[in-house]
C-alpha cells in the first residue's frame, strides 16, 4: 500500500502521543542473538535505534554475540555448553569471548551506528571498570561472571553528551580477571541502576509464548506474577530463563516497563513502541 501524503502526516501525527511520553527517557536495548549475524537486520535495528535517538530518547546499547562466539569455538573444536541458558566460559572460552566480543562483535556495531551518523561509542564492562564482576558459579577454571556493581558514571556523561554507549558484555573483578556475563543480565543492571524507563531484550523468539511450540500463542501484556506462574509451570526454560530473570530483576529495581521482542522482525522495536497492537511482550509489576 503506497501512502498519499495526506496519510503519511497523519501516520506521523498519531506518534506524538508516544514520543511526549517517551522523549528525554532512557531506554536500554539489549541486541543479541541471529538477527546478529545478518547485515540488513542489523542496519535495520540501527534504523530504528537512531530513530528513538533522534526522537530525543536516549538509547543504551547492550550487546552479546553467541552466534560469532559460537562460530569461532567450532572452528577451534571447542563445544559450546550451557547451563540454563548460561554460557559455561573456562579460560579457553574466555580468550575467544573476549576476542569476539571486543575485536569484532563490537566495533563492527559500532561501524555500522557510525557511518549513518557518528554517535555511537563502543565500550565493555571493563573500561573505567563500568562493571565490577565476580564469579557466578564455584570452583576453578570458570569465568562466568555476575554483576557486583555498575559505575555509571561514564555512562551518564556519554548520553549527556549525546551518544550512544554500545557495551559489550565483558567484565572484570577488581584484580582484573575478565568474565563473560550473560548480555541479558548486564543489561538489565545497566538498566536498574540507570533507572532507564524501558528494557528491550531484542531475540530470537516472539516473546513469551503460552505454548512455546505455538506462535500463535504470544502473550502481549503481562505481570510478574503471571510470569512466575508460568516459570512455576516450567513454560519457560533454556534461553529464555536468563530473559526473564533479567526482566524480573530490573522491574523489581527501577524499571518501569520490560520488553521481549523478536529481533528477527524488521523494525519490531519501533512497531512495539509506537503502536498500540504490540509485536512481543511487555511485562510490568
Amino acid at each position: 500500500m503506497v501512502l498519499n501524503s495526506f496519510d503519511r502526516v497523519q501516520s506521523f501525527l498519531n506518534l506524538v502521543p508516544f514520543i511526549q511520553k517517551y522523549v528525554g527517557s532512557i531506554f536500554v536495548i539489549k541486541y543479541g542473538g541471529a538477527a546478529m549475524t545478518d547485515i540488513s537486520l542489523t542496519n535495520k535495528v540501527i534504523e530504528d535505534i537512531l530513530f528513538l535517538y533522534y526522537l530525543g530518547i536516549k538509547p543504551v546499547v547492550i550487546h552479546g554475540g553467541g552466534p560469532s562466539i559460537n562460530s569461532w569455538l567450532t572452528k577451534l573444536d571447542i563445544k559450546p555448553q550451557f547451563q540454563d541458558g548460561i554460557r559455561l566460559t573456562d579460560s579457553s572460552t574466555m580468550k575467544i569471548v573476549e576476542m569476539v566480543l571486543l575485536g569484532e562483535v563490537n566495533p563492527n556495531l559500532v561501524s555500522c551506528f557510525n557511518k549513518v551518523n557518528k554517535v555511537a561509542i563502543g565500550l565493555s564492562g571493563k573500561d573505567s571498570q563500568l562493571i565490577e564482576a565476580s564469579p557466578y558459579f564455584d570452583g576453578p577454571n570458570n569465568f562466568v561472571g555476575k554483576v557486583d556493581m555498575i559505575n555509571n558514571d561514564l555512562i551518564h556523561l556519554l548520553l549527556n553528551n549525546k551518544y550512544i554507549p554500545v557495551i559489550a558484555s565483558i567484565a572484570s573483578d577488581t584484580n582484573g580477571q575478565s568474565y563473560n556475563i550473560n548480555a541479558d543480565t548486564v543489561a538489565s543492571a545497566i538498566a536498574s541502576s540507570l533507572k532507564a524507563d524501558k528494557l528491550i531484550l531484542l531475540t530470537d523468539t516472539l516473546g513469551l509464548l503460552s505454548n512455546p511450540q505455538d506462535s500463535s500463542t504470544l502473550i502481549k501484556e503481562l505481570n510478574i506474577e503471571e510470569v512466575n506462574n508460568l516459570k512455576y509451570n516450567n513454560i519457560i526454560s533454556g534461553g529464555m530463563i536468563p530473559k526473564i530473570n533479567a526482566c524480573i530483576n530490573a522491574l523489581n529495581n527501577n524499571v518501569n516497563y520490560t520488553h521481549i521482542i523478536d529481533g528477527r522482525l524488521e523494525h519490531s522495536l519501533l512497531y512495539e513502541l509506537f503502536t498500540l497492537d504490540r509485536i512481543g511482550s511487555r511485562i510490568s509489576i
